[in-house]
């Protein structure tokens, strides 16, 4: 028992072992991938600004942040499976809900109608009607080739009191005249050859707008007046040989660079061209 007595306690130790280099989760992953995604997202942003127009690049802007339903109705009928068609000629042009029951509207007019009534055209005079015809058909020339695609990166269109207004302008990569001078580029030659295609469908006179960029203050001689004329009769002279009749020239000016289209006068932006469907007079 005195042996038992004097026997050393016997004294458990237990270590705590902290594994390196173990599993951290998977938070490195997650916030790669939102890198990867908004990478993508930025040079998706980038193809679209270089390869779309002005007036595309508007559309986009309008297809996500809308203030009008993308579809003329969000659904068919009186229930939520009763209707005939999401497009029925019954329905009204509501946010969010369709045709409200016990609501009478007349039908959407068809081709054979005596006149269009989308877009409140029938209240437009047959000036304005023919004139935005002829701008509808300019933008749907997109995607129909590349020539087309190429053509329309330097064209947007808008409609004044003056008439209509398509606006041909210089792109960093592809002037339409050889630096400092009234030679058509080759890009010219096609742009006149589409806006042809598109003046033959109305008959009003046509005026061409020369305007070019702002030349440092200290040049001895200004030659922005020059340049500007002589750009605006080699676009009319274009024209002309696309087919659109010398007859219907109105007027050729050169407004040198007295209305520059952005803040900065001396930006390239600023060689630009007006063609314009002039209203007819009453």
């Amino acid at each position: 028992m005195a042996g038992s007595g004097n026997a050393a306690p016997v004294i458990i130790k237990r270590k705590k072992v902290i594994a390196g280099g173990g599993h951290h989760g998977g938070a490195w992953k997650v916030a790669y991938a939102d890198f990867v995604t908004a990478m993508m997202a930025f040079f998706m942003l980038m193809w679209l600004l270089n390869a779309t127009t002005e007036k595309q690049r508007k559309g986009l802007a309008d297809y996500f942040s809308p203030t009008i339903p993308v579809n003329r109705i969000s659904g068919g009928g009186d229930g939520a499976f009763g209707g005939n068609s999401v497009l029925t000629d019954q329905a009204m042009a509501q946010n969010g809900t369709g045709m409200p029951s016990g609501t009478t509207v007349q039908p959407l007019a068809t081709d054979n109608a005596a006149g269009p009534s989308i877009g409140g055209q029938q209240n437009m005079s047959p000036d304005d009607v023919s004139l935005a015809a002829a701008e509808e058909q300019l933008r749907a020339l997109s995607g129909e080739s590349m020539v087309s695609d190429r053509v329309l990166r330097h064209i947007t269109t808008r409609l004044t009191d003056e008439g209509l207004v398509i606006e041909v302008f210089d792109t960093p990569d592809a002037p339409l005249f050889d630096p400092d001078t009234a030679q058509p580029a080759p890009i010219l030659s096609d742009i006149a050859t589409v806006l042809a295609d598109v003046l033959v469908l109305a008959a009003n006179q046509i005026a061409v707008n020369g305007h070019v960029r702002a030349y440092p203050a200290p040049l001895r001689q200004n030659p922005t007046w020059d340049l500007s004329t002589a750009r605006a009769l080699a676009t009319r002279i274009l024209l002309e040989q696309a087919g659109v009749d010398a007859a219907r020239m109105q007027r050729v000016t050169g407004f040198a660079d007295r209305k520059p289209a952005t803040p900065d006068p001396a930006a390239t932006r600023n060689n630009r061209l007006e063609v314009i469907l002039l209203r007819r007079t009453p």
